[in-house]
């Protein structure tokens, strides 16, 4: 085995124009590489069996910028001779010939470096792709749930050599290099491949550890190469910093198997919900002012406790640049922000949240993105993740891109971060936000400044198809996570399963009933008989969807007031009191709740994300007061398991009087499956007692008083030892029985039947 290099006496008649080296690769091959222009580095660089004066041999190139000397060195005798590679450019193109050796082997490459360092390492173009026909194929076909598995950057052991995967999908480009804290971030070194006709680029590095900073450097025809992060990026700096970090994503230990598997078995639709909305960033000062994921776990899982919450949804945190967006405008769609810690704190607070028997819900936002240049905007130098004319891509109202559905790859995108939150994360739902503006091309556009879909129609249809594709993969792969839709339309099916031609989404905000009951709360208490209907007109729609209640940040920001200060009056206490009666109106109506931070004690500003809550207005008592009501009106609403069980059943609901605008007082049932979890509600949303009030029962018997909202021990008048009544044969609104109540101002009373007479 000889190793050629130098000039001899054949060398010069083999290739006479060569002068002293031996030139194998050719012009072309070797522009597009020093140009970086090549779309198939590993095609040239790298180790190639080769004819030479008619034998087979081996020819290895290597691309070193800033290397002086450069040696292969054979895995299996690395003791053994060492093969010198010729720089045959300044610029560091080097080359050279194993004779009499035709079969490829596992090597190093050892270089000395202009500052005379010396570095051994496996060379990146010894490797064959890390991704299949079949991969790149399911990715561009748009069904891809775990693409994430994929493209972005995975460490793994590849033919037993340990490094980093990268793979990223950008097809206008001629030439893609990842750059990191590893390669100096210099584009030279690291160009990647593209994999036939899918537009992505691939490589391995060797020796790449976790915690490794990098980006994609993208060059096209026409622009400057510039830098891109990785949009299936599992981690990344906090802003303003922005670069990519390589992430092991599967090294923590999971200990909520037991909540995991009680997820998969329950159908949540029967269940009692009640979710605490909640932005992380301003919901307590930490050690360091804002709280870490670390931090937040013990006094969070105290405080669900404490009001008795099923759930907390956690306003977006993935990564995002601006803290002004509150995490709506994403720019890491697989990553938790780093701004309150790394994706390891991220899964300890989530686990011990189960360990502690609550489930996690995190804001999702597939409808659009930020215009950040180091992102997804015009990521290969192209309109790629966002539809290319501002008609269809460009969000009037919050300034944003709108991704385009229309595009394979885009749906394999979106759907794979959907999963990839339930995978890495455990989350056990997806609230997914501003779906509205997904359905409809003319969302928030005035006459021709939207394009109509291929039928003439206003909705899109390509974004309806992804919606239900995501909702069917997140329900396939991960049973019993939720899907929740913000959408505020009356669009049809929204919780329809998809097989029946509905959207797929498990629970939709009931955005009708919201905007209603504080339109009626917020008028003085003389103007509210003629808006009484506003209370019972979300009856006429109730069961057309699967809802749960809302009272959401969206309502406490942009000078709509805090919850409190919409209540009418001038007094905290009267405040209060409409408050508790509002909250008592809301925890009794059909659906599911949900109810944002600081609304459950009457926070009285409005939420700001640079400032923490208001905590020690619980010093007051109008404020605890507010805080115990809504405790246990979750405890009711889930020790009397049969009413949420009938959330979604009509059955489980019968007005008893809607109607009594003049009092503005009305009363219904809930009804479980045994008639001893009847529950009877009585509202008087009037500033008047209401004294000898009869209304009809559908029982005998005796009502005991389980809640009143107007309780003293709330901050109110009423007794804080809870009474009872009687029903007599005393014939009203048709019914054979009924009851005599006195009804306090702006209060809510519940009744639950009990089978048997006072004693």
């Amino acid at each position: 085995m000889r190793f050629v290099g130098c000039i001899g006496s054949i060398l010069a008649s083999y290739r006479p124009y060569c002068f002293h080296l031996i030139v194998i690769v050719s012009q072309k091959n070797f522009n597009s590489i020093t140009s970086l222009c090549c779309d198939q580095p590993h095609s040239i660089l790298g180790m190639h069996p080769i004819e030479f004066n008619g034998k087979l041999s081996l020819v290895v190139r290597a691309y070193l910028p800033d290397v002086v000397n450069c040696e292969v060195i054979d895995n299996k005798v690395p003791q053994g001779p060492r093969f010198k590679l010729e720089k045959i450019s300044e610029d560091g193109f080097f080359e050279g010939l194993i004779i009499d050796r035709s079969d490829a082997f596992c090597y190093q490459l050892c270089i000395k470096t202009t500052d005379g360092d010396i570095h051994q390492y496996h060379d990146p173009y010894s490797f064959l792709p890390t991704l299949s026909k079949e991969d790149t194929n399911r990715f561009t076909d748009g069904k891809d749930s775990y693409a994430h598995h994929k493209l972005g950057a995975h460490l793994r052991a590849h033919n037993d050599i340990e490094g980093a995967s990268f793979a990223v999908w950008a097809p206008n480009a001629v030439r893609v290099s990842v750059v990191g804290d590893f390669n100096h971030w210099d584009g030279r070194h690291h160009m990647m491949r593209r994999l036939d006709q899918s537009g992505i680029w691939e490589i391995f590095i060797p020796g790449v550890l976790a915690g490794s900073k990098y980006k994609f450097e993208i060059a096209t025809h026409n622009i400057k190469p510039f830098q891109k992060t990785d949009p299936y990026g599992l981690e990344f700096e906090s802003p303003p910093n922005n670069s990519s970090i390589v992430c092991a994503i599967n090294s923590y230990s999971w200990n909520d198997n037991k909540w995991i598997h009680r997820r998969k078995k329950t159908d949540w639709l029967k269940e009692p919900i009640s979710i605490y909305e909640m932005h992380l960033g301003s919901w307590k000062c930490g050690a360091e002012d804002a709280v870490s994921y670390k931090e937040i776990a013990g006094d969070l899982i105290e405080y669900l406790q404490l009001m008795k919450y099923t759930h907390v949804e956690f306003m977006p945190l993935a990564e995002h640049p601006f803290d002004g967006s509150w995490g709506y405008q994403v720019t890491g769609y697989f990553s938790p922000t780093n701004r309150f810690g790394n994706p390891q704190d991220f899964k300890l607070l989530i686990d011990e949240l189960h360990q502690n028997g609550f489930g996690v819900i995190m804001d999702w936002v597939p409808a659009h993105f930020p215009k950040d240049s180091f992102a997804l905007a015009k990521f290969d130098g192209s309109a790629l993740y966002e539809y290319k004319d501002p008609r269809q891509g460009l969000h009037q109202d919050w300034g944003t891109l709108i991704f385009n559905y229309e595009r394979k790859e885009v749906c394999s995108f979106l759907i794979s971060s959907a999963i990839a939150w339930c995978e890495h994360y455990h989350i056990d739902g997806l609230r997914v936000d501003a779906v509205a503006s997904m359905l409809y091309l003319d969302y928030s556009r005035k006459e021709g400044e939207w394009i109509p879909n291929s039928y003439g129609g206003r909705e899109n249809l390509e974004a309806i198809e992804f919606i239900k594709d995501v909702n069917d993969a997140v329900h396939q792969h991960y049973p019993g996570t939720l899907m929740i839709a913000e959408e505020s339309t009356a669009f049809p099916g929204v919780t329809t399963p998809t097989k029946q031609g509905g959207l797929g989404f498990d629970l939709k905000w009931n955005m009708g009933w919201m905007h209603d009951t504080l339109e009626y709360m917020q008028k003085d208490t003389i103007n509210r008989q003629q808006a009484h209907d506003k209370l019972s007109f979300g009856m006429l729609y109730q069961y057309s969807e699967c809802f749960t209640q809302v009272f959401s940040h969206d309502e406490v920001v942009h000078e709509k007031k805090s919850m409190l200060e919409k209540m009418p009056g001038e007094s905290l206490l009267n405040k209060a009191k409409q408050m508790r009666c509002l909250y008592g109106f809301m925890w009794m109506w059909p659906g599911k709740k949900t109810l944002f931070m600081g609304c459950d004690y009457g926070q009285t500003s409005e939420w700001r994300y640079k400032d923490f809550l208001d905590w020690h207005l619980l010093d007051s008592f109008e404020h605890s007061g507010i805080q115990s009501c809504v405790r246990d009106l979750n405890q009711i609403y889930q020790e009397i398991p049969s009413i949420a069980q009938k959330d979604y059943n009509k059955d489980g609901f019968e007005w008893i009087n809607h109607s009594d605008s003049k009092n503005c007082s009305l009363a219904f049932l809930r009804k479980g499956h045994k008639a001893e979890d009847t529950l009877l509600v009585v509202g008087n949303f009037s500033s008047e007692v209401l004294d000898n009030y009869r209304l009809a029962v559908p029982l005998s018997g005796r009502w005991e008083e389980i809640f009143n909202s107007d309780s003293k021990q709330y901050g109110g008048l009423h007794s804080s030892k809870f009474g009872c009544v009687i029903a007599d044969m005393h014939n009203c609104d048709g019914r054979d029985y009924s009851i005599l109540l006195s009804l306090l101002p702006h209060t809510i009373s519940i009744f639950r039947w009990q089978n048997r007479a006072k004693k």
